[in-house]
């Protein structure tokens, strides 16, 4: 049985969405040869299957990605990567999140990457590896603006040779993470880039050779090549949708089908009031249907008022309040809308350009970023793999 409320997840349209940042880098980097200048050599692709695969799965996403040719894999948690392990997910599988305070034997038991973002962690890393007399490849994280987690880039002198002379880590990788990429007027992205730069030269100079270097996400990967560096971690391009308020003429298509049903259709005299609170009111005669889905299921309660679904090929409105378990639209200008008609909050249900919402555009109506539309899909919401 399968609630009415599901998510279809195309994963083809996530292997082809894979394919075509590859030979977009490809072809980016011939383009630079031929010119002379920027990266030559494309970039391999971590692709970033965190937060359970922004919503759309981790162990069918990640089996998909290997597949379409992908061999290194990230996730936010060593809990994370246990889990794509356990599911027989082959390949390298970066851990991104802080170490310090977590039990990093599964880091072992599962052969995960982890990143060292501070002494701590490089001490616990450091220890279990002793004790299990084995050399731990891992990446170094630096922080060069975005201030949360890394080694700050301007104390290394200070901070990394502690790190470096722990012989059972081998420090393969450096790496950082851009706060303002997707923001083209902020010169923080310029700064952290040079930062990162005269870190790799500290880095090199106390001993390290990393022989990997990644710093760009979706956004910094579409904007600026010399990000690109060894590797680059697309995580919402790998979905589907470039990271607002960019554009980019990749052909990339969105991989959910976020749907419901009509399960009834009542009509409302004027005056009559919808929903919790009764914040909106029938001001003339009007027909809504009953959507059986609501923040339970990963919907913002700010939908109300602004959000819309399609229904019939229409757009039509969502009225009164979001609640855990259902909502209402109004179809008054939708002609036969019955109980059982399919209703659609992401995807297309027609062939015209209105006839599609995708998370973008539902992140725009409430104020949000496109990720937290996807991560925050419900764990009741059945995922259907096509």
């Amino acid at each position: 049985m399968i609630r009415c409320t599901s998510a279809a997840v195309d994963l083809d349209a996530i292997a082809r969405n894979y394919r075509a940042l590859a030979s977009y880098f490809a072809a980016e980097a011939a383009i630079n040869t031929r010119a002379g200048a920027g990266p030559v050599t494309p970039p391999f692709v971590i692709a970033v299957v965190k937060a359970n695969a922004y919503g759309h799965g981790a162990v069918p996403v990640a089996r998909t990605l290997v597949d379409a040719g992908a061999t290194w894999l990230a996730v936010a948690d060593i809990e994370e990567g246990i889990e794509l392990r356990e599911a027989g997910i082959p390949g390298r599988i970066l851990v991104f999140g802080a170490l310090s305070v977590s039990d990093v034997s599964g880091v072992f038991s599962h052969a995960l990457t982890p990143t060292i973002s501070s002494p701590a962690a490089a001490r616990a890393l450091a220890a279990a590896a002793t004790a299990r007399d084995v050399r731990l490849a891992c990446h170094l994280k630096v922080d060069t603006g975005l201030h949360r987690l890394g080694f700050r880039f301007d104390n290394l002198s200070r901070t990394l040779p502690e790190v470096l002379a722990y012989p059972a880590l081998d420090i393969e990788a450096a790496s950082t993470h851009y706060a303002t990429a997707d923001d083209a007027e902020d010169p923080l992205f310029e700064t952290q880039r040079t930062r990162f730069a005269a870190a790799l030269e500290t880095i090199r100079g106390l001993g390290a050779g990393p022989r990997i270097v990644h710093a760009a996400n979706s956004a910094a990967s579409l904007r600026d090549s010399r990000t690109w560096a060894d590797a680059v971690r697309p995580g919402l391009l790998l979905y589907g949708l470039v990271p607002p308020p960019m554009a980019a003429t990749l052909a990339l298509a969105p991989a959910m089908r976020l749907t419901s049903r009509v399960v009834a259709v009542k009509g409302l005299r004027p005056g009559d009031r919808i929903g919790y609170g009764g914040r909106h009111e029938a001001a003339s005669p009007m027909s809504v249907a009953v959507v059986p889905a609501g923040y339970a299921d990963g919907l913002d309660r700010r939908l109300e008022g602004r959000g819309v679904v399609l229904v019939r090929g229409r757009r039509a409105p969502i009225v009164g309040a979001v609640s855990m378990d259902m909502l209402t639209i109004d179809v008054s200008g939708i002609d036969g809308v019955s109980t059982g008609d399919e209703v659609v909050f992401l995807g297309a249900q027609g062939s015209e350009p209105w006839q599609t919402i995708d998370a973008r555009e539902m992140a725009a109506w409430i104020g949000t970023i496109p990720y937290e539309v996807l991560c925050r899909l419900g764990a009741r919401v059945a995922r259907r793999y096509d």
